[in-house]
C-alpha cells in the first residue's frame, strides 16, 4: 500500500477517533447523566444490540438517498447546460431555481406528501429537490468560465456548435460538476431523512429514532443518528472515490519529464549539472 493511499485512510481513522474521544471526554468532564447524553460506546452498543432492525432501515434510506441523488443530479446538469446556451432561458429560470431554495425543505414535503402518497416517491423528490441546486449552479458556473478566445478558434476552423460543446464546453463541466455532487451529497441524507419524518407511515429509519426518543431511549437516539452520519458520510466517500476514478488528471502528477526516468527539478537551472 503506498503512503499516499495509507495517509488518505489514517488521517480520517482519526479524525472518527478524536470526536469519539472528544465527545466521551466531555461527558465524564461535565457528570452528563447516560439517559441526557450516552458515551460513544453506550451509543453503538445500541445499534449493535437493534442491528437486525435496523440494518433494513438503513438500506430503505440508502435506496431513498441514491434514486433521489441521481434524478438531482442529472436534472441539475440538464438544467444548466439549458440555461447555457440561451440567455433568455437562463434569464428565465435563474430566479426559479433560486426561488426553489428559498422554500424550506421541512414546508414543502408535508405537501408533496399529499400529492404523491406515502410510498418512495416523496422522499426522492425531496432528495433531488435538494440535490439538483448545487450541481446546475456549479456545471452553469463552469460553463460560464470556458475561454471565449478558445470558442471563437473552434468556430473559425468551421466546428459546429454540437462539436464546440462535445469537445470544449462539456469537458469544462467535468471539475465543477463533481464539486455540486460532492455539496449535494453532504444533503442527501437529510432529505431522505426528512421525508420520511413527514411521510412514512411503515417502518423507517427516522420513525425508529422518533420511537427512541417518545420511549427516551437515549442510546438509541444518538445510535441511529451516528447510522445516518455514517450512510451520509460513506456517499460523500463514494462519490469522491468515483470523482478520482473519472479525473485521474486532478491528482496525477504533472511534472515535465526529461526521458529515461529523468525529471526536472524545481531549483535546476540551465547550464547546472543534473
Amino acid at each position: 500500500m503506498s503512503r499516499s493511499t495509507l495517509r488518505a485512510i489514517l488521517i480520517p481513522l482519526a479524525s472518527v477517533v478524536l470526536v469519539f474521544a472528544v465527545w466521551a471526554a466531555l461527558i465524564r468532564l461535565f457528570g452528563v447523566d447516560s439517559f441526557v447524553a450516552p458515551t460513544p460506546l453506550e451509543a453503538l452498543g445500541a445499534v449493535r444490540e437493534d442491528w437486525s432492525i435496523l440494518w433494513p432501515l438503513a438500506l430503505q434510506t440508502l435506496e431513498e438517498t441514491i434514486y433521489g441523488f441521481v434524478a438531482g443530479a442529472v436534472l441539475g446538469f440538464v438544467l444548466a447546460v439549458g440555461m447555457a446556451q440561451t440567455r433568455i432561458v437562463r434569464d428565465l429560470l435563474y430566479p426559479v431555481l433560486v426561488g426553489s431554495q428559498a422554500v424550506p425543505i421541512i414546508a414543502i414535503a408535508a405537501p408533496l406528501v399529499i400529492l404523491l402518497g406515502f410510498g418512495i416517491l416523496p422522499k426522492v423528490v425531496i432528495v433531488a429537490w435538494i440535490v439538483f441546486f448545487p450541481v446546475a449552479v456549479s456545471v452553469l458556473d463552469g460553463l460560464a468560465r470556458v475561454d471565449p478566445d478558445l470558442v471563437a478558434l473552434a468556430r473559425a476552423m468551421g466546428g459546429s456548435r454540437a462539436r464546440i460543446f462535445r469537445v470544449i464546453r462539456l469537458p469544462a463541466t467535468v471539475g465543477p460538476l463533481f464539486s455540486g455532487l460532492k455539496i449535494g451529497a453532504t444533503y442527501a441524507v437529510t432529505g431522505a431523512v426528512i421525508g420520511e419524518l413527514v411521510g412514512s407511515t411503515g417502518s423507517s429509519l427516522a420513525g425508529y429514532q422518533r420511537q427512541a426518543n417518545s420511549s427516551l431511549d437515549t442510546a438509541a437516539v444518538w445510535g441511529s443518528t451516528l447510522l445516518m452520519t455514517a450512510i451520509g458520510i460513506g456517499w460523500f466517500l463514494l462519490v469522491v472515490g468515483i470523482e478520482r476514478l473519472a479525473t485521474p488528471w486532478r491528482t496525477r502528477s504533472t511534472r515535465p519529464r526529461l526521458g529515461f526516468g529523468a525529471s526536472i527539478r524545481p531549483d535546476h537551472r540551465p547550464g547546472d549539472a543534473p
